[in-house]
C-alpha cells in the first residue's frame, strides 16, 4: 500500500495520503485527509533503510570503521563506540553514554576507569572496562 506526502494548499496541513494500489496512487486523485481539499503539493519523503545482521558485520568489518583507533586517540575510541553502537541498533546506556561523552572531551580511558569503578568488570584490572590493559 503506497502512502505519499503532501502539503495541502488549502489547510496549510502537512498530510500522508494512502493508496490501495501504486495503479491507484496519482496526484490527481490525492485527497487531503484533513480538510478533503484537493490542492495538494507532493513532497519527498524520508527514506529508512534497513540492514541484515550480515550486512551490518560487513560495515564493521571495513578497515575505515577502525580509523584512527592505531594512535590511541580517546576521541576516536569514542567515535568507534558510536558508530558500533549505530550499527548494532543498539542504544548505549546512560553509563555507557557518559564515558563516550568523556571520551570525546578527550580524557583518558584511565582515568575514567578511576572515576567510574563500576565500568571496571569483575577483576577491576587496567582497562578492564576497554576489553584489556591497552585500549
Amino acid at each position: 500500500m503506497p502512502i505519499y506526502e503532501y502539503v495541502c494548499l488549502d489547510c496549510r496541513k502537512r498530510v500522508s495520503v494512502f493508496f490501495r494500489t501504486f495503479s491507484e496512487a496519482s496526484d490527481a486523485a490525492a485527497r487531503c485527509p484533513t480538510c478533503a481539499g484537493v490542492h495538494l503539493r507532493r513532497l519527498v519523503s524520508r527514506v529508512a533503510v534497513l540492514k541484515s545482521e550480515e550486512s551490518r558485520l560487513d560495515a564493521m568489518a571495513d578497515p575505515s570503521f577502525l580509523a584512527g583507533l592505531e594512535n590511541e586517540d580517546p576521541r576516536a575510541l569514542a567515535g568507534f563506540m558510536r558508530k558500533m553502537s549505530d550499527e548494532m541498533g543498539e542504544p548505549l546506556d546512560a553509563e555507557m553514554s557518559e564515558m563516550v561523552d568523556r571520551l570525546e572531551r578527550g580524557e583518558s580511558p584511565e582515568e575514567i576507569e578511576k572515576s567510574m569503578p563500576a565500568l571496571a568488570g569483575d577483576d577491576g584490572g587496567p582497562g578492564a572496562a576497554f576489553g584489556g590493559d591497552d585500549f
